[in-house]
């Protein structure tokens, strides 16, 4: 059966406010990315306590957590070496929150998919042995700003790295921001779904020029319908985490699309994702008749 989550810094950077709007919906869990300020690798014992407090007092459950590990330069020993440690944290907030997820990344895209996979893969190697030791797995997620743009992509890297402990991240919404403009329901999802583990949930259209543009849940572009009805067939029971990156009055800027984090990212969010929550509950609904 599916789990139900959210993204808490898509409702607020109050984990409170945030996990409070998780149980008004009847979700299963939330997923740490950016809290009170502070990236997951920056959290100290005093915000873990808080958070495992409040995940008691609502029943909730951490879906993973959302890591920017490897958004960074490829050629940039300094930064990957910095992005290590944020890895190595990121474990150690998944082991004191209940999850085996982190998820990840392919680095910053600044030249041909092709020409880089085999560099990208030898970065995996350390990364790799990091996991095995600490029985973490690393859902990468395809995204614009990265190497892997879509899940064609994103699979020839896992395919490539072989092994169990780097799995797939789907989020049929990032197909919409896709410069090869990959279909996300059904082309994507094939694509992907031997190797998927997570997956997140946002929608997009494209405007006159051609550019994505966060929508609510439903009103893009990704065929939703189609989505669930395969999630069900396919009997997947892991979770689909809400990450709406819409906002009712504004659209987020770039910067904050590759790396939200902060009051400036969650402005407006609590009321773009009750929006999405009402009508993801809609779709179901239609759904299963």
């Amino acid at each position: 059966m599916i789990k139900k989550a959210v993204i808490t810094d898509e409702i607020s950077q109050d984990f409170r406010t945030a996990a409070d709007l998780a149980v008004k919906y009847g979700l299963d869990g939330v997923e740490i990315r950016s809290v009170w300020e502070k990236g997951p690798h920056e959290l100290d014992g005093k915000d873990i306590r808080d958070i495992k407090a409040m995940l008691a007092d609502t029943g909730l459950v951490v879906s993973a957590i959302s890591s920017p590990f490897y958004k960074c330069d490829i050629d940039n020993a300094d930064e990957i070496r910095e992005n290590i440690r944020i890895l190595r944290r990121c474990i150690d907030l998944a082991h004191e929150l209940n999850t085996a997820l982190v998820r990840g990344f392919t680095f910053w895209g600044k030249g041909g998919f092709e020409e880089n996979l085999g560099k990208i893969t030898s970065r995996f190697e350390e990364p790799i042995r990091i996991l095995e030791q600490e029985a973490v797995t690393l859902a990468l997620e395809f995204d614009p700003s990265v190497y892997a743009t879509n899940a064609a992509k994103l699979v020839r890297v896992i395919e490539a790295v072989d092994s169990m402990r780097v799995r797939a991240l789907w989020d049929p919404g990032n197909d919409i921001y896709d410069p090869d403009g990959e279909v996300p329901y059904p082309d994507g999802y094939e694509i992907i779904k031997p190797y998927m583990v997570h997956m997140h949930l946002k929608d997009a259209a494209k405007d006159s020029d051609g550019k994505a543009v966060g929508m609510p849940m439903g009103d893009g572009l990704v065929d939703y319908k189609g989505q669930f009805r395969a999630l069900m067939d396919d009997r997947y029971d892991g979770y689909v985490v809400l990450e709406t990156h819409y906002r009712p009055r504004h659209a987020l800027n770039e910067e904050l699309l590759a790396l939200p984090k902060g009051s400036a990212f969650s402005y407006m969010g609590y009321e773009a994702t009750e929006e999405s929550l009402i009508k993801w509950n809609r779709l179901l609904e239609e759904i299963r008749g």
